[in-house]
This record gives structure tokens, sequence and C-alpha cells, in this order.
């Protein structure tokens, strides 16, 4: 199976995709429902991925990260 994302330019063109999925060739999905789904798919894959910091230490971090800009 292939997803592909595409606009839809003249109403005709989602009618016959509708047409293609009544005859179980495709799957439409709403692109809200995807866009979520994307979205927690995409959180949850950076989770766990920073370490945790004492507040000291981000401070230096970012006080270093201002001193390079002088």
């Amino acid at each position: 199976m292939t997803t592909v994302t595409l606009d839809i330019l003249d109403n005709k063109a989602l009618n016959l995709l509708k047409d293609l999925e009544s005859l179980k060739v495709i799957r439409l999905h709403n692109a809200k429902e995807d866009n979520s789904a994307l979205a927690i798919a995409r959180i949850k894959s950076y989770k766990g991925l920073m370490t945790k910091q004492s507040i000291e230490e981000i401070d230096k971090q970012i006080n270093d990260l201002r001193n390079e800009w002088d």
C-alpha cells in the first residue's frame, strides 16, 4: 500500500475518487484526522530524547550561547 497526498482542484476529481473508493480500489481519509494522528506520532517520537538537567546547567548553557554572540 502506498500513501499519497494530493490537492483537489475540482469537485469532479473528488467524485471520481469517491467512485474509486466505492469500488474498493482506494481508501480516502479525512485530512484533519490524518494531521492530528501525524502530530501525535511526531510528539511521541521525541518523547524521552531530552535528558533532565538542573536549572544551573540550563542557565550555564544559555549564558554560554549568549556569550558566543559577543
